[in-house]
C-alpha cells in the first residue's frame, strides 16, 4: 500500500507492505486522517520525547532513524477483521473512529507515533476492536476524522475544572487552542479570552466561540477580563484580603470565624484566579504565563513542548499558581467528542482549513508552519 514515511525529518510517499489484521484487530480503508500540531513538533524533534518516554519505561516512540508511517486522528471504513474478532459490532464498509493505540504481541503501541504501529497518513490502518467506536449516521468524514483533537481539548478543559462562571484563556489559537476553545464554550463556560498574533487564527477563535479575542501585540489578554478586579496581581494582596477578612470576621463576637473561612472556601467565595490553558507548546510559554497571569491562577498545558524548557519556581510560588499537564484523553471522552460532533453541540467545520491526497502531505506540513495560511488540513490517500 501507498504510504508517508518520516524519517529523519522527511517525509516521503513510498509503497510499504500491505497490513494484516491480527487477532482483536480491524483493518481499515482510510477516509480522513488530520494532520496534527504534535506530528509536526514530531517530524524534528521527536528524539528528546523519545527519550522520555524510554525513562517511563516505553521503549518504541519514534526517533528520528526510524521510518515512521504518522497520523494519528483518522476515520475510515472497515476493510477486514483479525482472527476472532466480532463481525457483528463493525460489518463490513462500516464507517468507524478509533483511538490511536495498538495492542500487538510485543505490546500496545502508539499508532501514528511509533514504528510497530503504523498511522492514517496511508491508504490503510490498523486499529484494536475495543477502541473503535461507529461514526454515527449522517456524519460526514470530514468532521469525524476530528474526533481525536477535540477529546485532547476536552479532556484539557476537565482537567482545568474550570467552572461556568470562570474566566479562561487560550494562549495560542493553532487547531487544539481552537478546539479547547470550543470545548469550553460547549461545557458552558461563560467567558472566554483567546490570545494569538496571528488575525487569521483570531477571526477562528472568534468562529469557535471565544468572546474576547486579543492580538497580544497589542492588548495584553491578562487585561482583558470582564472585572479584572476579581483578580489578585501584586505580591502582598493575599496578605492584605487575609487581614480585611480577619478584621470583619473578628468584629462579629463568639463567630467561629475559622468555620467561616473554610465554608467560604467550599463555595467559591474566597479569592481565585482564571484558568489558562497554555496551547502553543513552544520554549517559554510557561515561564510567559506564569509571570503574567494573575495570582492563583490554574495553568492547563496542552501544547506538546518536545525540548527541554525552564520557568520560576519562585515566581509560580509567589503567585500560587496551579500547574496542570495534560496527555491524550480516556475512551469516554473520545465517545462523547463523537456524539457531539455529530449532534451538532461542536461545530468542527470551521477548524478543517484544507485537504490534500498523500503526495501533497510533505507540502501540507510546510504550509502549516504559516498560520494565515491553515488551521487543521486533512489527508485523503484516495485523492
Amino acid at each position: 500500500m501507498r504510504a508517508v514515511v518520516c524519517h529523519q525529518s522527511r517525509l516521503t510517499v513510498e509503497d510499504v507492505p500491505d497490513l494484516r489484521p491480527a487477532q482483536g484487530q480491524l483493518l481499515l480503508d482510510v477516509e480522513r486522517a488530520g494532520i496534527c500540531g504534535s506530528d509536526l513538533h514530531a517530524r524534528t524533534s521527536c528524539d528528546e520525547t523519545a527519550d522520555d518516554a524510554a525513562a517511563l519505561g516505553y521503549e518504541d516512540f519514534m526517533r528520528s532513524t526510524d521510518r515512521v508511517v504518522m497520523g494519528h486522528e483518522f476515520v475510515g471504513t472497515v476493510a477486514e477483521h483479525g482472527p476472532g474478532t466480532r463481525r457483528s459490532a463493525f460489518p463490513a464498509g462500516a464507517r468507524v473512529v478509533a483511538l490511536p493505540v495498538l495492542r500487538t504481541p510485543d505490546g500496545v503501541h502508539l499508532t501514528g507515533l511509533s514504528a510497530k504501529a503504523p498511522g492514517g497518513y496511508a491508504e490503510q490502518v490498523l486499529v484494536d476492536a475495543a477502541m473503535t467506536m461507529r461514526v454515527p449516521d449522517g456524519l460526514e468524514a470530514d468532521a469525524a476524522a476530528l474526533t481525536e483533537p477535540m477529546a485532547v481539548a476536552l479532556h484539557a478543559v476537565r482537567r482545568g475544572q474550570v467552572g461556568a462562571h470562570d474566566t479562561a484563556v487560550v494562549v495560542g489559537c493553532g487547531p487544539i487552542g481552537l478546539a479547547v476553545i470550543a470545548m469550553l464554550k460547549a461545557t458552558g463556560v461563560r467567558h472566554v479570552i483567546a490570545s494569538d498574533f496571528s488575525p487569521a487564527r483570531r477571526e477562528l477563535a472568534a468562529q469557535m466561540g471565544a468572546d474576547v479575542v486579543v492580538d497580544p501585540a497589542t492588548e495584553s489578554p491578562w487585561s482583558s477580563f470582564a472585572d479584572s478586579r476579581r483578580y489578585l496581581t501584586e505580591a502582598i494582596a493575599l496578605a492584605e484580603v487575609g487581614l480585611d477578612a480577619m478584621d470583619k470576621l473578628r468584629a462579629v463576637p463568639l463567630l467561629p470565624w475559622a468555620h467561616v473561612l473554610r465554608a467560604a472556601d467550599k463555595v467559591g467565595a474566597t479569592p481565585r484566579g482564571p484558568v489558562v490553558f497554555e496551547c502553543v507548546g513552544l520554549p517559554g510559554m510557561i515561564e510567559h504565563v506564569v509571570a503574567h497571569a494573575p495570582l492563583l491562577t490554574r495553568v492547563v498545558v496542552v501544547g506538546v513542548c518536545m525540548g527541554q524548557d525552564s520557568f520560576r519556581p519562585s515566581m509560580a510560588i509567589n503567585k500560587e499558581v496551579d500547574l496542570r499537564f495534560v496527555f491524550a484523553y480516556d475512551p469516554s471522552e473520545f465517545h462523547q467528542s463523537l456524539q457531539w460532533i455529530a449532534s451538532g453541540k461542536l461545530d468542527v467545520r470551521p477548524l478543517v482549513t484544507g485537504t490534500v491526497g498523500l503526495d501533497g502531505v510533505a507540502n501540507a506540513f510546510d504550509d502549516l508552519a504559516d498560520p494565515e495560511r491553515h488551521a487543521k488540513i486533512l489527508v485523503d490517500p484516495t485523492r
